[in-house]
């Protein structure tokens, strides 16, 4: 294990203990909100990870008089030189020279830029490319000042892989032709929200399959987050739809990182999620707040299974939510007999109560009760339990790829993959829940 820090030793803070729920807490205190239903509108269409086209609300500024769509001949040749000053930043960044990638900044701008130079050298960046989303915008009332949006793709450890993408927002002013950056303001329009490497300090610890990452209150959790989330790597590579993820990066968040990262304002029954990122990766989170004690490993391996077997795009239907939720916990079961399954006592309730027996139907509301969540994963693990006790891993990971992957209707892929009909397998289903929990 490779433990990095993104802030200097003589700043450290005493390290306080993570509070966990104590006592007899419910197991099942996690229902998860992953990727999937994300609040980020991934089901209504919005696509993380995606190219920027507009400035960030807060980029008060307005186009330079008779600039068309692309803007004037001047308006571009001043986006080239920002630009240029981004290469010879991103470059220092590479090549871990400080100095020079503070270099292209003004003052003012410098402490903020040090703390983002040193969280993205401890999540080891391999990539950075900046790019320019149109041409400057002149700040109104600040003669001489410039907004540019810019979107960077970017790697962590793996060279030359895919990158991932995000929209930075930069602010420079003119010092004769020169542009000289003033700040780079995380872009409020980007669909995926805040990366946690462009706000906050971080601590990094690197393996083979995992990056875990948190604050540096949080730094002491590391060598066994790091322990269980290369475990929960092994397991879900065995999931991957296509090829497994170049690294599983997650995040640890406390209440306050919760809040903020990647957007925040996920539903309160919320313990980890997974968010696309482009690339073909998700970059996955955990509620410090939330976790119950001997519950990390489980839901490591829930979302996990979501970073490598979800499409880059999310998926499109909401009625699919049993089957990318079912594989997640079947996935985070590892193996247990269904009897130890610990949502049991949720689902009983379920079915019990005012579900129709559609798995189509059984995703739970954001404001749904605890009851009502863990048995809408548990009515989910138990239709994919049942599949693959009939038909094997492989054949239900084909399935899976055709509907999540390919769109195609359930009905469509039972019989190309299964060879049998999805109206009888569907009923099959949902007998086996109703008969697991009695």
């Amino acid at each position: 294990m490779t433990v990095a820090h993104a802030f200097p030793p003589a700043a450290v803070a005493p390290v306080p203990e993570l509070s966990v729920p104590v006592g007899p807490a419910r197991k099942r205190r996690w229902p998860l909100w992953t990727a999937l239903g994300l609040a980020l509108g991934l089901v209504a269409g919005a696509v993380p990870g995606v190219l920027l086209r507009g400035l960030a609300p807060d980029a008060a500024g307005r186009p330079a008089a008779g600039s068309a769509e692309r803007g004037t001949a001047a308006e571009r040749q001043l986006a080239e030189r920002m630009v240029g000053q981004l290469d010879r930043q991103a470059a220092a960044l590479l090549g871990g020279d400080r100095t020079a990638f503070l270099a292209v900044a003004e003052p003012a701008a410098r402490p903020a830029l040090t703390k983002r130079y040193a969280a993205l050298r401890a999540l080891r960046v391999t990539v950075w490319r900046p790019a320019a989303d149109g041409v400057p915008v002149a700040v109104d009332g600040r003669p001489g000042e410039w907004r540019l949006t810019v979107t960077v793709g970017y790697c962590f450890v793996v060279p030359g892989c895919a990158p991932s993408t995000t929209g930075l927002g930069t602010r420079w002013r003119l010092v004769g032709e020169q542009p000289r950056l003033l700040a780079v303001e995380p872009s409020r329009t980007d669909p995926t929200g805040v990366r946690p490497w462009a706000v906050n300090d971080l601590t990094v610890a690197v393996g083979k399959r995992a990056l875990v990452a948190t604050t540096p209150a949080q730094r002491a959790k590391l060598p066994g987050l790091l322990a269980q989330a290369e475990a929960a790597a092994r397991v879900a590579d065995r999931y991957a739809v296509g090829p497994p993820p170049d690294r599983y990066l997650v995040y640890y968040a406390g209440r306050a990182e919760w809040q903020r990262w990647y957007g925040g304002g996920r539903p309160k029954w919320t313990a980890g999620y997974a968010v696309g990122v482009g690339g073909g990766r998700h970059d996955v989170v955990l509620n410090a707040q939330s976790l119950a004690p001997g519950s990390v490993d489980d839901l490591l391996r829930h979302e996990l299974t979501h970073a490598a077997s979800l499409p880059d795009q999310g998926y499109a239907d909401h009625a699919d939510w049993w089957l990318v939720e079912g594989l997640a916990e079947y996935a985070g079961t590892d193996g247990q007999p269904v009897d130890r399954y610990e949502g049991l006592a949720e689902v009983r309730k379920l079915v019990r109560g005012d579900w129709a027996g559609r798995l189509d139907t059984v995703a739970p509301a954001d404001d749904a009760t605890d009851d009502r969540v863990g048995g809408a994963y548990g009515v989910g693990y138990l239709a994919v339990r049942h599949l693959v006790d009939r038909y094997g891993e492989q054949r239900v990971l084909d399935f899976f790829r055709a509907v999540v992957h390919q769109r195609r209707s359930p009905a469509e892929a039972a019989d190309e993959v299964f060879g049998d009909p999805w109206s009888m397998l569907h009923d099959d289903c949902v007998a086996y829940v109703r008969s697991a929990v009695g």
